[in-house]
């Protein structure tokens, strides 16, 4: 989010027909109901197998989820407030010198920066004042893009928007679930506007735009052709609600091997600016992973081809 070091990563006619034998006329053939309806009968079936075999192996550590997605979601955070700290005169040179900020403002600027993210992340991990620690992550998204100057980045500007739709997704999961609790028991069940639906959403559709930076971002080859193609429909899937819980693994998993593969910071040492740029990119993408984890354990919500399903 705030200022690192640049690197680039290299990285014909109608079929033969038998003599004697009556002509026939060749139309494409478009495939009957019956046999999509096969199709998506038999991906359900394996797509809940792998849900069983998920949860089956996960189930001990089910009650810690969603708190390890929400750590992860502001893993980035903690981070980015830790590096601050510990690069502070070389953030200040740079936004005082290059920035060309006032000394006071940047001095200001960056210790409201690295209180805000350790307090309001801790905040969010805890489930503590949620609305007002999501809120004021967001605006260090936003103010740490206008004074670095980073909102014309593409890849920033998409990866942060995908950190955005990770901590919507971590504070629709503090509202509280189950409407029912909100009405006095013995009364006639009111009508409660449940906003959790639409972070939730929001969050989805957000979250996914991580993968427009990886599709765009260095060089092509086959294998990430094909990693790119999967992503592309579990992001959809992701987005309107259809196996959601299936799709959210699926990514997960494929996003988890990625940054161990690709972004292995630790390899490097400290005074190598790969390290920084490469850390960078890791915890932005565990950020990522938490919020697909929040998906797979609260589910896409009502606003989703799922829960259709369930009331149809």
């Amino acid at each position: 989010m705030s200022y690192r070091p640049q690197f680039q990563q290299n990285q014909g006619g109608p079929p033969y027909q038998h003599l004697g034998a009556p002509y026939q006329s060749y139309s494409t053939q478009q495939p009957s109901p019956n046999s999509l309806n096969g199709f998506f009968n038999q991906f359900e079936t394996i797509s809940n197998k792998i849900e069983e075999i998920v949860d089956k192996y996960t189930k001990p550590l089910k009650p810690f989820m969603p708190a390890i997605a929400r750590f992860f979601i502001v893993a980035t955070f903690y981070e980015d407030s830790l590096r601050l700290v510990g690069q502070w005169t070389e953030q200040v040179y740079y936004l005082h010198v290059y920035r060309r900020y006032w000394g006071w403002f940047v001095k200001l600027f960056l210790t409201t920066n690295i209180i805000v993210m350790l307090v309001g992340s801790t905040l969010l991990i805890a489930r503590k004042r949620s609305e007002i620690a999501s809120s004021f992550l967001v605006a260090v998204v936003f103010f740490q893009g206008v004074v670095y100057g980073l909102f014309f980045d593409l890849g920033y500007f998409l990866r942060n928007v995908s950190v955005i739709g990770g901590l919507l997704l971590a504070f629709s999961d503090s509202i509280v679930r189950d409407k029912r609790n909100l009405s006095m028991p013995g009364l006639p069940l009111m009508e409660h506007k449940d906003n959790k639906k639409y972070f939730l959403l929001a969050g989805r559709i957000m979250l996914i735009l991580l993968f427009a930076t990886f599709a765009f971002n260095s060089n092509w080859s086959l294998g990430r052709i094909l990693v790119v193609l999967v992503g592309f429909i579990t992001s959809i899937s992701i987005v309107v609600g259809y196996k959601t819980k299936f799709a959210a693994i699926v990514l997960t998993l494929m996003l988890m091997t990625y940054n161990v593969i690709v972004n292995h910071y630790w390899s490097f040492g400290y005074k190598d600016s790969r390290r920084d740029f490469l850390k960078y990119e890791f915890f932005q993408t565990l950020s990522i992973v938490g919020g697909l984890l929040i998906i797979v354990s609260t589910g896409a919500g009502e606003l989703s081809f799922d829960e259709k399903k369930k009331i149809y």
